[in-house]
């Protein structure tokens, strides 16, 4: 649910194999997935996989990858949902993945064809449960948090002391100098825990507070953004940004890269946030599903875990992967924070369609003020 876009289908060995190429909600999916015993169709964000490890997988296999890109969860549902184009293999975020599930848009993963699933590590698939309660439909991908990427060097210069709460993003200080995430669950997430709420609250008064928190917040906003909030901060645009945890590592790195007089730090904001879990499932209307559970047992492979961690920069849920990684990485709380440090976070729930409305519906008046 949180990554970085990016204008590149991949495809099997012969780009004659691609029939189409996914992209954002500007250039909708135009593939006909048919079908085929040595195909399979892959519905995944923009540069969430490393490119060589598609090109191993084809190569061991023999199986050709065909690859759309979506940009959203609320993009991809309708998709899955019209089943006019059959994807063998799908990465949803969890609480999307509850929707699919309980709107019977999955089939049954059969696990003694994914023997590397015991490469997850059993807190993960506890964590899971939550949406998939008895572990059947979904396999582990990437984890991580939503937290505040800041300036502190810019910050300084504001007057404004480094933030530890997500009600520091009203200050009237940071006027302009703010990055909000341009999602309705990721916007109404920040303004409802800020005021003690749950992020999946449905109570109606509450929703109304954090539309209005949101609305009195706007005049502070520089931009809502979602892979924009990258280029932003590593060019200095903005003092404070929210971002989703994996990113944090691109974006530093990038930054000392580049030799910036600035660096960027990340913060859990005190009020507790959304850990989430992005995992792959399998369509009901697939028709490479054998394929699809080659797929996920390859990509549970500890070192090919590794490699697409390395790439993406999103924590990974495998422990054999954990275990390759050098010991300054492991020990990264940034990036693998503990335990103790999430105690006041939440995993994104679906509430329902009629719910669902309620926050869209609320998210458009907070856009038109």
């Amino acid at each position: 649910m949180k990554k970085r876009v990016f204008a590149l289908c991949l495809t099997a060995a012969a780009a004659a194999s691609l029939t189409a190429c996914g992209g954002g909600a500007d250039s909708p999916v135009q593939n006909t997935a048919n079908g085929g015993s040595n195909e399979l169709y892959v519905y995944n964000w923009g540069e969430y996989i490393d490119e060589s490890v598609i090109e191993q997988f084809e190569e061991e296999t023999g199986i050709s990858v065909i690859y759309d890109l979506f940009e959203t969860n609320e993009e991809m549902y309708p998709i899955i949902e019209a089943g006019a184009i059959n994807y063998d293999v799908v990465c949803p975020s969890d609480y999307m993945i509850q929707k699919m599930r309980e709107n019977d848009l999955l089939a049954e993963i059969n696990f003694d064809n994914v023997p590397n699933i015991d490469q997850i590590d059993p807190a993960y698939m506890e964590m899971a449960t939550s949406f998939d309660p008895e572990n059947k439909y979904s396999v582990p991908y990437c984890w991580g948090t939503v937290g505040i990427l800041y300036n502190p060097a810019r910050l300084e210069e504001l007057g404004v002391e480094p933030p530890t709460t997500w009600a520091d993003l009203w200050d009237e200080r940071l006027s302009g100098e703010i990055l909000m995430q341009d999602s309705v669950r990721d916007a109404f997430m920040v303004a409802l825990k800020k005021d003690g709420f749950s992020m999946n609250s449905t109570s109606e008064e509450e929703l109304q507070q954090a539309k209005q928190a949101l609305i009195d917040q706007k005049p502070l906003v520089q931009a809502y953004v979602i892979d924009q909030v990258r280029d932003k901060m590593i060019g200095g645009e903005a003092a404070v940004g929210v971002i989703y945890s994996g990113e944090m590592l691109y974006i530093q790195e990038e930054v000392a890269n580049q030799g910036a007089d600035f660096t960027l730090e990340y913060v859990l904001p005190e009020e507790g946030t959304n850990l989430w879990l992005d995992c792959w499932v399998i369509p009901k209307n697939a028709k490479n599903k054998e394929n699809a559970e080659k797929w996920l047992d390859f990509l549970c492979r500890p070192e090919i875990a590794k490699a697409n961690f390395e790439y993406i920069t999103y924590p990974t849920p495998n422990k054999g992967a954990f275990e390759l990684l050098d010991e300054e990485m492991q020990n990264n709380k940034a990036v693998f924070p503990d335990i103790d440090s999430l105690k006041n976070c939440e995993v994104f729930e679906y509430m329902g369609d009629e719910v669902d409305s309620v926050y869209n519906e609320l998210w458009k008046e907070v856009k038109a003020n």
